[in-house]
C-alpha cells in the first residue's frame, strides 16, 4: 500500500513517500526536528570514477558525507587500508572525508591506484565508488625522418599522423608550418584515427609542409610531427619524354588522368560490425577513394536515423549519433558513388549498455515492528549482476538478521527493531560498468508534530475550492483528522474532502463555511493539534461596464466603471488602453469609478479596458472609443507668436541669475509659456537645453545654476499654433567652479568570475561635474567582516575591478565624486556579490507523485545556501519518457526540461504520455549555470485515453455493402478494450440521418457493412478505446456504387500531359473516394498488342506521375482508371489521352572506342617494337655510334623541366650520395662513363636521339657527373616505365 509523509523547508510543501510493504517515513527538512533525529552516514559528494590527475597540482580526492552524529571518514587504496597519518603528504580536511596529496617533490604517479572512502557513525556505514587515480600524459613522438612522398595525379593517397597514445588521448589535426589549418573537402579530409585521406590527388596538392598536430586536452599541450612532403606528377610531363623519343608519339593520349570506380578504404570489404555502449557517441566511418571523387550518403536498412541525436559530419563522411539508444542498434549502409559506379557497405550495430538504473534504492525511516524494503534494479547489455552490503561488508558476511530477507534486488523488512539503523550498499555491475548506491534503514520512535504554522489565515473567494494544509511528522505516521469550531464531529464526507497528505479540502466554499477548523494529528505515542481560519470573501464584479463612444475631435469623453467588491479587501482600478498602459498625457484622468479623456485627438481612438484587482480576485471589462472630424467653423488665422526680445540678467549670485524679456507678437493666439533654453560654451558648445517654462503671463525668470558652467540663455514662446523662433542669446555669465554636489549614480558590484567583483557607476556629466579635475573614489570592504574600506581613486572610467576576492561573497561599495575644489557628499553604500560559481549539489530527497495519466509533482529537498555559490535562480528538471508499458510503442520520446524559478522545492510536470515509464532528475541553477544533476529516478504513469486510430479507409464499395480497415492507435496510451464505429446517411442536401453505433472488438482491423442503401453517402465516425474511456474520433466518408440504371457521375476530368527532363509528366483531376488509382499506357497503333499488354503504375494518392523509359519517336495511350479494393474491376475510368515522345538526337561517339582508332593504336606500338629489336641487334654486332659529352648534372633537387633546345631531362640529385655505379670508372675530370655492358634506353633520353630511315638509331650520350642511385626512380621516366614497351 502506499502511505504519505509531509516535510517543511523553507516553506511547508507535501511529499509523498511510496512503500510496497509496509509503512516508510521522509524525515522533514524543519531544522527544529532535524537537530533531535539520529540519521545513519548519507555520501553527499565524491570524486568521479576515472579520475586523471594533472602531474603538476595537488591531488585531491573529495568524500564528503552527512549524518547525525557526523560520521568519521577512511580510506582504503587498492583494497588495503590507507593509514593517511603514516604519509606526511597526505591530509584529510576537518570535518570532511577529502584527501589532499601534496605531490611536491614527489612523482604523481606514485599515488596512482583504486581508492574507496568510508563514512561511519554508530547507525551505519556508507561507502563511495571505486576512485581511479591516473596521472595525465602527453608523450613526446618519437623521432623520424619522412622521405618525400610521390604519387601520380589522380591516385589515392594516406598521409599517416599515428600519434603517440596519452592520456587522455589527443586531438588530432593538420596544419601548415604557418599554424594554418589545412583545407580540407569531400577530396581531402581526416580521419576518425587522425590520419589525412586523398580520395584522388591533384597537381596542388604539391608542398612541403604536412604537419600532423596532437593536442593533450588535460595538459593542454601540443606535440608536432615532422613535415611531410608531397610531390604529385602529372602525365604531361611523361608524354613529354616518350615524345622525345619516340618521334613526338603521344603514348597517353591527351594526358588526362584515368577514371576510377569507387573503392572502399574504411571499412574494408562489403559488411562489417560496430559495437556501442548506451549513452555514448555512435561515429561509422565510410572513407573511399575514385576519379571523380565519390559522393558519400548514409542510410539505415532497419529504420529512420533519430531525430535531432543524428548528424551527418566531415564532408558526409561521418555519421554521428549521439546519446545511443537501444533503438539505434540495426544495419546502416553507407553508399558511394561517381558517374562511372555506385558500391554500399552494410555495418552491423550492436548497443551494449553498462548498468543505469531503473529503480535506485531509497532511504527508509521505520517505526519499529514496521515493515519495509528496499529495491535496486538495474537494466544493461548484458543483464547486471546485483550484490548486496551492510556497511560497506558483503550482506553474506554479515550478522545474521531473522526480521531481513533477500530476494535477489530487493531486502524485505519484518518488524524492525530499535537499533537495527544500517546503511545498505547496492552494486549492479556487468563487463562494461557498475553502479553503487547507498541507502540507509533509519528505525525512530517519535510523537506526532503539526509543521503547519499555527493560526494561519486562508482567504478564498466565494464559489471556490479551499485548501487546508496540515503537514505532519512522526513515527509511526500519525492519523490526521479534521474539526471545525467547537463541534465534536470529524470533517468527512460532502462537502469536505480529507487527501491522504491531511490537506482538507472544501468543493465549492461558501460564507457559512469561514471559520476555525482544528488539524489533530496522533499515533501510538502521542497527539498534536493545529489551529488554521478560513475566511470565505466576496467576489468582485463590475456593475456599470463602460460603453462604446464616438466623440468629436477637441471633445471630452468619460468611460464609466462602477464596481462592487468584498468590504474587506482593497480594490486597485487600473485602465488599459489597447492592452498596454495609458498615455502619459494629462488629458487622461482617472477617478474610482471614471476615466476622462479631454480634448481627444485621433490618436486617441482605440480599446479602453477598466480592471479591478484585489488580492484574491479581478474583473473586467471593455469599450471602443472611436473619434470623427469635427463640424467645420468658419476658418480664423492663427500664428505662432513671435520671438522674445530684449534679454537682461541680473541679480546675479554664485548659484542663481534673474532672466527678463520682452514678448514678441502673440498673433492671435494667446501665450500659454514661456520655455528658457542655456548653452554651456565649456562643456557643450552649441548644444541648446530646456533649463525651466513660466506661465505666459510672465516675462521673468528665476534660474538656479550650476558651478563651472559658462551660461547663455534664450527664451521661446508656445502658443496653441506652436513655439516661436527662438530670441537671440543672452550674454554669456559664468559661474565659478565648486565641490560636486553629488556622487555617481547607477553603483552596483557584481562579478564576473568566481573570483573577482566588478563595482560599475554612471559618471557625471561635465554639468554635474561642478569644477575641474573629477575623479571617482571607489570604496569597498566585505561585508559583515571587514570593518576598514579599501579605496582606490580613478579618473576617465565608469568601473573597477577587484580581482581575489572569495567566490559569492556579499560586499559593500560606494563611490564617491572628487574635483580640484573638494569632495562631494557622503555616497550611499551599496551591497554587491562577487563573482558566482556552478553549484555543487544536487538536490536531495527527490520524490514524484503521479496525479494522473498525463500529470505528475516532482518534490525535492532544496540544497543548502552555501553550495549554491551565486544568487539561486531555480531548480531545471530534466524528463524524458524512456519508452512505453505497450510493447507496440516502445519509442523513445527526446529529454525534456522544466524550470522553476527561486527557491521552490516542488512542480508539476504536465504533458506526459499515459501509460509510459519516464525518468527525471532534478538541477539546482544560478547566474553562473546548472549544478550537478541528481540520480535519475522514474515512475510510470497510468493509463489514459487512446489516440486516434492511425487510419481509416474504405477498401471495398458495392451496391448495398461496404468494407472498412483500419489500422490501431500510433499511441495506444493502454491496454485497448475495443473500436466505436457510428455511421449515418448524408443526402444531397448534406443532411444527416440517424445514427448508428457498431461496437468492434480490439484484435480486429476490418469489418463489412452490409444492408447499406445503394447510391447514398454515409459518413463514419471511428473511434478507439482503454479503461479509462473512448479517445478522439476520425471520420471518413463513402458512397455505395449506383445500381446499373443510375448513371455514374464521372470521376476524372482534365487530363494532361508534358515533357520534363525525366520523362513525360501525365497530370489529371480525380473527386473519386477510391483510393487505388493507376495510371495506363500502350503503344498506339500496334495490333499485336491486347487489352491485358496495357502497362500501369500505381498512384499513391497524388494527381501527377511521370512515365519513365518511353521509346522516343513512339506515340503512346494514356488513360487514368480506379479500381476496387481488390485491384481487379475498374469502377471509373479517365478519357484517352494521345502523347507521342520527341526523338533526341544521337550523340557523338567517344573516338577512343572506335575500332580503327584502336587499330590504329596496336600499329604504332608494333613498329616501335620493330625498330627497337633492330637497334639492339645493331649494337650487339659491334656497331660504334658517336657520343656526346652532356653537361654537368644539376644538383637542384627539385624537377628539372624538359629542355626545348635538345629534348633533354633534367636530373633529381640525391645529396648523400655519390657513389659511381659499379662497373663504370672514374675519370681524371670527374665525369662518369658507362660500359657498354650497362648502357639502356634510358641514357639515350638525355641526348640527341633520333631513328635514320633505315630503322638504326643515331644519338649521343654520355656519362653523368656523379651518378646518383635515385636519379632513375625520380625521373618522370624510369627503367620500369621505359620496359613496359619492350
Amino acid at each position: 500500500m502506499e502511505r504519505t509523509r509531509t516535510r517543511a523547508g523553507a516553506a511547508v510543501f507535501l511529499m509523498l513517500i511510496l512503500g510496497h510493504l509496509g509503512n516508510a517515513l521522509e524525515v522533514p527538512l524543519d531544522p527544529k526536528v532535524l537537530e533531535e533525529l539520529a540519521q545513519p552516514p548519507t555520501i553527499t559528494q565524491q570524486s568521479p570514477k576515472d579520475y586523471i590527475i594533472d602531474p603538476r597540482e595537488n591531488i585531491v580526492i573529495h568524500c564528503e558525507a552527512k549524518g547525525k552524529p557526523h560520521p568519521s571518514f577512511s580510506w582504503t587504496r587498492n583494497g588495503i587500508h590507507f593509514d593517511i597519518d603514516q604519509d606526511p603528504k597526505v591530509t584529510m580536511r576537518p570535518r570532511s572525508g577529502t584527501l589532499v596529496v601534496d605531490i611536491s617533490g614527489e612523482k604523481a604517479e606514485t599515488y596512482e591506484g583504486v581508492y574507496q572512502c568510508t563514512a561511519r557513525n554508530k547507525h551505519g556505514a556508507a561507502v563511495s565508488n571505486n576512485i581511479v587515480i591516473r596521472q595525465s600524459r602527453s608523450p613526446l613522438w618519437s623521432k623520424e625522418r619522412n622521405e618525400p612522398i610521390r604519387v601520380q595525379e589522380g591516385e589515392a593517397l594516406v598521409l599517416h599522423c599515428r600519434p603517440p597514445a596519452g592520456l587522455p588521448p589527443p586531438i588530432i589535426f593538420w596544419m601548415d608550418v604557418n599554424f594554418q589549418r589545412l583545407p580540407q573537402s569531400s577530396r581531402v579530409f581526416q580521419a576518425l584515427n587522425g590520419d589525412l585521406y586523398f580520395s584522388n590527388v591533384l597537381k596542388e596538392d604539391s608542398r612541403n609542409d604536412y604537419i600532423c598536430y596532437a593536442r593533450f586536452p588535460h595538459t593542454q599541450t601540443i606535440q608536432q610531427k615532422q613535415p611531410i612532403t608531397l610531390l604529385v606528377l602529372n602525365l604531361d610531363a611523361v608524354n613529354e619524354t616518350v615524345a622525345a623519343l619516340f618521334n613526338e608519339t603521344d603514348f597517353f593520349s591527351d594526358g588526362s588522368v584515368e577514371e576510377r570506380k569507387p573503392t572502399f578504404l574504411i571499412p574494408s570489404g562489403s559488411s562489417s560490425s560496430k559495437m556501442v555502449l548506451r549513452g555514448q557517441v555512435l561515429e561509422l566511418e565510410c572513407i573511399t577513394e575514385g576519379l571523380p571523387t565519390p559522393e558519400v550518403s548514409w542510410s539505415k536498412l532497419s529504420g529512420e536515423f533519430p531525430d535531432k541525436r543524428t548528424s551527418i559530419v566531415t564532408f558526409q563522411k561521418i555519421l554521428r549519433i549521439v546519446n545511443v539508444s537501444d533503438a539505434d542498434a540495426g544495419e546502416y549502409r553507407c553508399t558511394a558513388h561517381n558517374r562511372l559506379a555506385s558500391i554500399h557497405h552494410t555495418i552491423r550495430v550492436t548497443v551494449k549498455a553498462a548498468p543505469y538504473w531503473i529503480t535506485t534504492p531509497r532511504n527508509l525511516v521505520l517505526a519499529p515492528r514496521e515493515k519495509g524494503q528496499l529495491i535496486c534494479r538495474a537494466s544493461g547489455t548484458p543483464k547486471p549482476t546485483i550484490n548486496w552490503a551492510m556497511n560497506g561488508i558483503p550482506i553474506e558476511n554479515s550478522p545474521e538478521d531473522s526480521n531481513r530477507k533477500v530476494e535477489g534486488d530487493t531486502i524485505i523488512f519484518e518488524e524492525v527493531q530499535t537499533g537495527s539503523s544500517a546503511v545498505y550498499q547496492c552494486n549492479a555491475s556487468n563487463e562494461y560498468g557498475y553502479l553503487l548506491s547507498n541507502a540507509f534503514v533509519n528505525v525512530l520512535s517519535e510523537t506526532p508534530r503539526v509543521l503547519t504554522p499555527a493560526n494561519q489565515v486562508y482567504q478564498v473567494i466565494r464559489n471556490n475550492h479551499a485548501l487546508l494544509d496540515c503537514s505532519s511528522f512522526g513515527s509511526p505516521i500519525p492519523k490526521i483528522t479534521w474539526f471545525k469550531d467547537s463541534q465534536s464531529s470529524t470533517l468527512e464526507g460532502d462537502p469536505y474532502l480529507l487527501h491522504e497528505n491531511g490537506t482538507l479540502e472544501i468543493y465549492v466554499a461558501q460564507a457559512f463555511n469561514s471559520g476555525k477548523y482544528i488539524c489533530v494529528a496522533r499515533n501510538t505515542l502521542g497527539i498534536a493539534e493545529n489551529h488554521v481560519y478560513l475566511e470565505v470573501k466576496e467576489p468582485t464584479r463590475i456593475l456599470k461596464q463602460p460603453k462604446y463612444k464616438v466623440a468629436q475631435r477637441n471633445m471630452n469623453v468619460v468611460f464609466e466603471c462602477k464596481v462592487k467588491h468584498d468590504p474587506t479587501l482593497i480594490p486597485i482600478m487600473i485602465w488599459l488602453k489597447d492592452n498596454g498602459e495609458l498615455p502619459d498625457d494629462e488629458r487622461f484622468l482617472v477617478d474610482s469609478d471614471s476615466l476622462t479623456i479631454t480634448d481627444v485627438t485621433e490618436n486617441d481612438a482605440g480599446t479602453y479596458t477598466c480592471i479591478m484587482n484585489t488580492t484574491l480576485d479581478h474583473d473586467s471589462a471593455s469599450a471602443e472609443l472611436t473619434v470623427v472630424e469635427a463640424a467645420p467653423t468658419p476658418a480664423v488665422i492663427y500664428e505662432q507668436p513671435d520671438p522674445p526680445t530684449d534679454l537682461e540678467l541680473t541679480d546675479m549670485k554664485p548659484r542663481s541669475v534673474q532672466l527678463t524679456w520682452i514678448p514678441g507678437d502673440e498673433h492671435k493666439s494667446p501665450i500659454h509659456k514661456f520655455v528658457i533654453q542655456y548653452t554651456d560654451s565649456l562643456h557643450d558648445h552649441g548644444h541648446w537645453h530646456n533649463l525651466t517654462h513660466v506661465p505666459g503671463s510672465k516675462t521673468t525668470a528665476h534660474l538656479e545654476l550650476s558651478p563651472y558652467v559658462h551660461y547663455s540663455f534664450r527664451v521661446l514662446a508656445l502658443n496653441a499654433v506652436g513655439l516661436s523662433d527662438p530670441s537671440n542669446p543672452s550674454h554669456m555669465y559664468k559661474t565659478n567652479p565648486a565641490a560636486p554636489d553629488e556622487n555617481p549614480s547607477g553603483v552596483k558590484g557584481f562579478g564576473t568570475e568566481r573570483d573577482n567583483l566588478m563595482i560599475l557607476w554612471k559618471p557625471l556629466s561635465g554639468l554635474q561635474a561642478n569644477g575641474p579635475g573629477l575623479q571617482y573614489k571607489v570604496m569597498w570592504r566585505q561585508k559583515d567582516v571587514d570593518k576598514n574600506w579599501t579605496s582606490v581613486t580613478v579618473a576617465n572610467v565608469s568601473k573597477f575591478m577587484v580581482s581575489g576576492t572569495p567566490t559569492f561573497t556579499p560586499y559593500e561599495v560606494k563611490v564617491q565624486a572628487i574635483n580640484n575644489n573638494g569632495i562631494g557628499p557622503d555616497p550611499a553604500v551599496v551591497t554587491g556579490h562577487s563573482g558566482e560559481d556552478l553549484p555543487v549539489q544536487a538536490p536531495d530527497s527527490v520524490q514524484v507523485l503521479v496525479l494522473n495519466s498525463t500529470l505528475a509533482e516532482v518534490h525535492w529537498e532544496p540544497v543548502p545556501p552555501k553550495t549554491v555559490r551565486g544568487h539561486l535562480k531555480g531548480y531545471k528538471v530534466s524528463y524524458w519518457r524512456e519508452r512505453s508499458l505497450h510493447k507496440h510503442n516502445p519509442h523513445r520520446v527526446e529529454q525534456q526540461f522544466l524550470s522553476f524559478s527561486g527557491n521552490k522545492s516542488h512542480g508539476m510536470l504536465p504533458g506526459l504520455q499515459p501509460y509510459s515509464l519516464y525518468l527525471f532528475n532534478i538541477r539546482v541553477y544560478n547566474g553562473k549555470g546548472e549544478g550537478p544533476a541528481s540520480s535519475n529516478l522514474q515512475f510510470e504513469t497510468p493509463e489514459g485515453v487512446p489516440g486516434p486510430p492511425s487510419f481509416l479507409r474504405i477498401t471495398n464499395s458495392n451496391l448495398n455493402n461496404l468494407t472498412l480497415e483500419w489500422g490501431p492507435p500510433n499511441d495506444r496510451n493502454g491496454h485497448l478494450t475495443g473500436y466505436i464505429l457510428k455511421y449515418q446517411q448524408v443526402n444531397n442536401s448534406n443532411e444527416l440521418g440517424p445514427i448508428e453505433e457498431l461496437a468492434l472488438p480490439a484484435n480486429k482491423t476490418s469489418v463489412t457493412l452490409p444492408n447499406l442503401k445503394y447510391s447514398t453517402r454515409y459518413k463514419f465516425y471511428f473511434n478507439a478505446k482503454t479503461g479509462q474511456g473512448a479517445g478522439p474520433v476520425i471520420t471518413e466518408e463513402a458512397i455505395t456504387i449506383m445500381d446499373e440504371v443510375h448513371p455514374a457521375a464521372p470521376a476524372f476530368g482534365n487530363v494532361s500531359s508534358s515533357v520534363g527532363e525525366d520523362g513525360m509528366l501525365i497530370s489529371w483531376e480525380y473527386w473519386g473516394a477510391e483510393k487505388h488509382v493507376y495510371v495506363e499506357y500502350i503503344i498506339k497503333n500496334d495490333n499485336t498488342l491486347g487489352e491485358e499488354d496495357w502497362q500501369k503504375e500505381y498512384v499513391n494518392g497524388s494527381q501527377a506521375y511521370v512515365l519513365k523509359g518511353l521509346k522516343e519517336g513512339l506515340s503512346y495511350r494514356v488513360r487514368v482508371v480506379a479500381k476496387g479494393h481488390d485491384d481487379q474491376a475498374v469502377l471509373h475510368q479517365s478519357e484517352e489521352l494521345l502523347v507521342t515522345v520527341p526523338a533526341m538526337p544521337s550523340r557523338q561517339a567517344d573516338i577512343a572506342t572506335q575500332g580503327w582508332f584502336i587499330g590504329l593504336m596496336c600499329a604504332i606500338a608494333l613498329l616501335i617494337l620493330v625498330l627497337l629489336i633492330i637497334c639492339f641487334i645493331k649494337r650487339n654486332k659491334g656497331g660504334k655510334y658517336p657520343v656526346k659529352e652532356k653537361e654537368d648534372a644539376h644538383t637542384d633537387p627539385e624537377f628539372q623541366p624538359m629542355k626545348e633546345d635538345d629534348c633533354t631531362f633534367g636530373e633529381y640529385s640525391d645529396t648523400e650520395d655519390h657513389k659511381p655505379l659499379k662497373g663504370s670508372r672514374t675519370p681524371s675530370n670527374g665525369t662518369v662513363h658507362r660500359d657498354s655492358s650497362d648502357e639502356s634506353l634510358v641514357d639515350y633520353a638525355g641526348g640527341d636521339g633520333q631513328f635514320n630511315e633505315d630503322g638504326s638509331f643515331i644519338g649521343q650520350y654520355s656519362g653523368k657527373s656523379s651518378i646518383r642511385e635515385t636519379a632513375e626512380a625520380h625521373s618522370p621516366v624510369n627503367t620500369t616505365a621505359m620496359n613496359s614497351f619492350v
